[in-house]
């Protein structure tokens, strides 16, 4: 790459190329620590004499702006560079608006790898060791061939038919989804399904009707797009559908999981639920985020199984079967806003990349998603009941396990007052991870707990993990 330098005329080159640099330097677009090139390369590519070059170089390295380096080169001196006044945000007309999206927290915000402590109760993620790398290696070979022979134009907003017609075999073999492949777009993980539908269906002041306690980030999202979020309680049947309030116009729900208690939703609540929304004239989110994996019971079919009326948008994540790092996800989308949604996503990205598409329809076409799957399912059933084992145990004085059947987390809620914060403050310290549960209520009460995800953690970790826990628990009372 050439140093963007120009030389007009014949006279003045030393002068010319020294204002240039320093101009450069001082203003930022020769970054700290970037390296010149050679004296006799920018020579020939300016066409001056070296020396010309050699002499700028040496007068703008006695002025410190740059340092040379013996057998390296010459290189932006690490302080030289100069930054003019730029506006902050509280000089911008949108002062307010930057503050407020700002101030949004970021409750299930995953440590970086730096920041990840030895075991980590976080919910969400899964385990790094039961990936199937060799499976996965071939399906990306196999899509960089795909990709080498394509014409190189932009791919369809709604997905690769492929994966598409994968996705729907998938969830009509193992959660009775009843769709078509054009039901179907791809999204870059399922908060980007919930963007595009939110974006199509609602509008500032509009109610929008969630669980409580519910999934914070689809919380956060509808807010900051202007709507009226209404928390409308949980029991052991699921969202009480008589207090969704007239006017609402999107419900939120995770009926196979809820999150982040876990029951599932009863067939009574879930017919109710749907005469609901059809009342209302709104549009359902099934959020099914983790239900392939289940323990218990007879298999329960999706929500969206149940709708006649086309009131059901079934929104479904990669993220919790494979990598979280994929992105990948999906809105099985009714009738009435398909067009709509798919416009909304050619607006905001084109497509989502087709790289990891064809991998993953490939992934699942060969069956390794469903082996996956069952060998994950096995490895998780062992590590929920050793954390069940320990709450109806030895962790009991303080906590209890809310009855769950499927998922790879599970809800603890306090049985006496405990210091929540001091918990995870102090098991920190010990390597252990711990999550708060009150953080995803939205509306009082709040009940006070622990969310402990085991999809992170490795099987052997969970007992010593606990015992750093319990020992905590005697310490602080």
């Amino acid at each position: 790459m050439e140093l963007h330098v120009i030389i007009k005329g014949r006279k003045d080159l030393a002068e010319q190329l020294y204002q240039q640099l320093r101009t450069a330097i001082e203003s930022g677009q020769l970054a700290a620590g970037a390296q010149l090139p050679p004296s006799r390369l920018l020579a020939e590519q300016l066409g001056v004499s070296r020396k010309t070059v050699s002499d700028t170089y040496a007068l703008l390295t006695y002025e410190g702006l740059l340092v040379g380096k013996v057998g390296r080169g010459t290189f932006v001196n690490a302080w030289a560079t100069r930054s003019e006044h730029v506006q902050g945000a509280a000089d911008l007309a949108c002062a307010a608006n930057l503050a407020k999206w700002q101030a949004l927290p970021s409750p299930m915000h995953h440590p970086t790898r730096d920041g990840t402590l030895r075991c980590e109760f976080i919910g969400g993620a899964t385990t790094r060791s039961q990936f199937p790398q060799d499976e996965w290696r071939r399906c990306t070979q196999d899509a960089l061939r795909r990709i080498a022979h394509n014409s190189g134009f932009y791919s369809q907003p709604e997905g690769l038919p492929a994966l598409r017609s994968a996705i729907a075999g998938h969830i009509a073999f193992s959660r009775g989804v009843k769709c078509r492949d054009d039901d179907i777009v791809v999204t870059n993980g399922a908060q980007q399904a919930l963007d595009l539908i939110a974006r199509v269906v609602l509008e500032p002041g509009t109610i929008v009707a969630m669980e409580n306690p519910g999934y914070t980030p689809a919380r956060l999202l509808f807010d900051a797009m202007g709507a009226t979020v209404v928390g409308v309680p949980v029991d052991e049947h699921g969202i009480q559908v008589e207090l969704i309030p007239d006017g609402t116009r999107l419900i939120y729900v995770t009926p196979s999981h809820q999150f982040p208690l876990g029951m599932p939703m009863s067939m009574p609540r879930r017919e109710a639920l749907l005469a609901r929304a059809f009342e209302l004239g709104a549009i359902v989110i099934e959020d099914d985020y983790d239900s392939e994996f289940r323990y218990e019971g007879r298999p329960t079919d999706s929500l969206q199984s149940m709708d006649t009326r086309g009131v059901v948008t079934y929104v479904g994540t990669f993220s919790k079967t494979l990598l979280p790092e994929l992105r990948l996800g999906y809105a099985v989308l009714p009738p009435a806003i398909h067009g709509a949604v798919l416009k909304a996503k050619q607006l905001t990205d084109q497509h989502t990349s087709t790289l990891p598409q064809w991998a993953l329809a490939k992934f699942i076409s060969e069956g390794y998603l469903l082996k996956h799957i069952r060998r994950c399912h096995t490895v998780y059933a062992g590590r929920r009941e050793r954390i069940l084992n320990r709450l109806a145990g030895d962790l009991s004085p303080w906590f209890e396990a809310v009855p769950t059947v499927a998922g790879f987390h599970l809800a603890a809620l306090c049985k006496v007052p405990v210091n929540i914060a001091l918990l995870i403050e102090l098991a920190r310290k010990v390597e252990v991870g711990l999550y708060p549960l009150d953080v995803f209520f939205h509306e009082a009460p709040v009940r006070s707990g622990l969310i402990l995800g085991f999809g992170a953690i490795e099987t052997l970790d969970i007992d010593p993990s606990l015992d750093k826990v319990r020992n905590i628990l005697q310490k602080i009372g």
